[in-house]
């Protein structure tokens, strides 16, 4: 089997296992490519015949190479994931990854916003227009429930009940979970509802929640593009990501008291350990707040 049909194989195995989405199989693909090209320039051998020095090898020429911890654990990722597949498909004998720990990364805290900044965020639209409206309703629901920003603009209308406050949600992997949506967010959605959409979509139909002023689905790309604008107009200078408001609404839960492993299912994470991050966060604030306030702070 030529490398390209193995990956093909291995790709098709992953989506069947995982539902993982086409940029993260991609992401896949292109790190075991450049590992075969590699293998087959440097050590004159195919795929299937790797060794566990030729791993460890692979390894010290990333660190050569100067490429980051984060991008080498990645590639050691997608290393193990294939061979893995590999000896469960008796393709291989032995696992040459096997006793390979992956590097350590440094944990970087998501960088999240004030509760007045986001106050500020949510205020910045005009919603005495319809788009105002939409986007002012985007970011309620946004930081009411945590989603990520791709799950906001996939949402159908069916997918969220006004009378029920909830949202249902399919995360990453094909993972279904349901979200309260909270008053505030359920205020806006009702008059987005009642005047906002329906003068975007001018009689056109959509099954999206969010359109765009072309009766089309609001994209990702767009949506970041109204985030930063809000954010300029709302006087706040501090670098966003499309993560921002998902990470405030962790945070925020959780200096307000909310249990971890409450956080972590409305968050969707598999791990724990993804959601532990939100308490270093919160953690800082408290020590922040310690050396404003104590007077030996």
């Amino acid at each position: 089997m030529d490398i390209d049909a193995l990956l093909d194989t291995f790709c098709d195995s992953l989506w069947l296992e995982d539902g993982l989405a086409r940029s993260t199989l991609e992401g896949y693909r292109s790190d075991l490519l450049k590992f075969a090209d590699w293998l087959e320039a440097q050590q004159h051998k195919a795929l299937l015949d790797t060794t566990h020095g030729d791993i460890q090898a692979y390894l010290s020429f990333l660190v050569q190479q100067q490429v980051r911890a984060s991008s080498s654990g990645r590639n050691l990722s997608s290393l193990k994931r294939l061979f893995r597949y590999l000896l469960r498909e008796n393709q291989i004998a032995v696992d040459p990854t096997l006793q390979i720990a992956m590097p350590k990364l440094p944990r970087n805290l998501p960088k999240t916003l004030t509760e007045h900044d986001v106050e500020r965020l949510l205020n910045a639209p005009d919603v005495q227009s319809s788009l105002g409206l939409r986007d002012r309703t985007m970011l309620e629901v946004l930081y009411a429930t945590g989603l990520r920003v791709s799950e906001l603009v996939n949402l159908s209308t069916r997918q969220v009940s006004i009378a029920q406050g909830v949202v249902q949600v399919m995360g990453k992997g094909n993972k279904e979970r349901l979200v309260p949506l909270g008053e505030e967010a359920l205020d806006w959605l009702k008059r987005y509802a009642e005047q906002g959409r329906g003068v975007l979509l001018a009689g056109r139909i959509s099954d999206a929640l969010f359109v765009t002023a072309r009766g089309e689905a609001m994209t990702r790309q767009m949506f970041w593009y109204l985030i930063k604008k809000h954010a300029r107009h709302g006087g706040i200078t501090q670098t966003l990501s499309p993560h921002t408001l998902r990470h405030a609404f962790a945070t925020h839960l959780l200096n307000h008291g909310a249990d971890l492993r409450v956080v972590q299912l409305l968050l969707g994470h598999t791990d724990i350990a993804t959601t532990q991050i939100y308490t270093h966060v919160a953690r800082e604030r408290l020590k922040k707040l310690h050396q404003t306030h104590h007077p030996r702070g």
